[in-house]
């Protein structure tokens, strides 16, 4: 064979595919919820994701868990935090305006506007004298109160219905719920954004809140994880 008919020959199997093989594909990442530590054992989940515990800008993506086990992406929109941050929940002080880390279950919805057309989720309107107690003195605390009780001072408590945009809709968050701890903080929700940072809640858009009221599903109990994206302010460790 001539010399210039062994290049042109290596050339032709290069075109046609039969040179060196390609490198295999880099597998894909888990998705997040396959990389925590644990999601609540249900098959839906919240991560709610800043990129530093200073920040307070990030991510609310909602998933949900396949028959195979595969948790797949339902939606995500951009989230805010509170003013100073984020903390870890089981060190947070009241009036702080930082958003606990840690991963909560999601005991029911409120909203001074009707709940979305297809929400499952318990929900509850609110009225001219609903409350959400946050005196520490007050048997109320971090507990919703109508008519506001007696033990609890109006200027240590929210009238949910002041908040007209930010309520409109809204996720109570678990934090310091079941057993409320004085002075940890009361009124974690995940509700509409307002004008800026949060006072320590997670806040979304109107269309995301009601995109997620629709998707919740009490029967899949649904959790929500908050942190970080380093995962060191989170309780669950991602």
């Amino acid at each position: 064979m001539r010399p210039g008919a062994v290049a042109l020959a290596v050339s032709a199997l290069l075109l046609l595919g039969a040179g060196p093989p390609a490198p295999p594909p880099l597998p894909l990442p888990l998705p997040l919820p396959a990389r925590m530590a644990d999601t609540g054992g249900g098959t839906q989940l919240i991560t709610a994701v800043a990129p530093r515990k200073d920040a307070t800008t990030g991510t609310v993506t909602w998933w949900n868990r396949t028959g195979g086990g595969r948790w797949v992406q339902a939606g995500s929109a951009p989230a805010r935090f509170g003013a100073n941050g984020l903390v870890d929940g089981a060190s947070r002080a009241q009036g702080t305006e930082t958003t606990p880390t840690g991963l909560y279950d999601l005991p029911y919805a409120f909203g001074i506007e009707a709940a979305p057309r297809g929400t499952a989720y318990p929900y509850r309107r609110v009225k001219p004298d609903s409350w959400w107690c946050q005196d520490n003195d007050s048997r109320s605390y971090n507990r919703w109160s109508e008519p506001r009780a007696a033990d609890c001072r109006a200027s240590e408590s929210e009238q949910l219905i002041t908040y007209r945009t930010q309520y409109a809709h809204a996720l109570v968050i678990g934090f310091n719920y079941e057993r409320p701890v004085r002075g940890r903080g009361a009124g974690i929700f995940l509700h509409v954004h307002g004008r800026g940072p949060t006072a320590g809640c997670v806040s979304v858009s109107r269309a995301a809140l009601r995109r997620i009221l629709a998707w919740a599903d009490p029967a899949r109990r649904p959790h929500i994880a908050v942190g970080t994206q380093s995962g060191s302010t989170a309780v669950t460790r991602w």
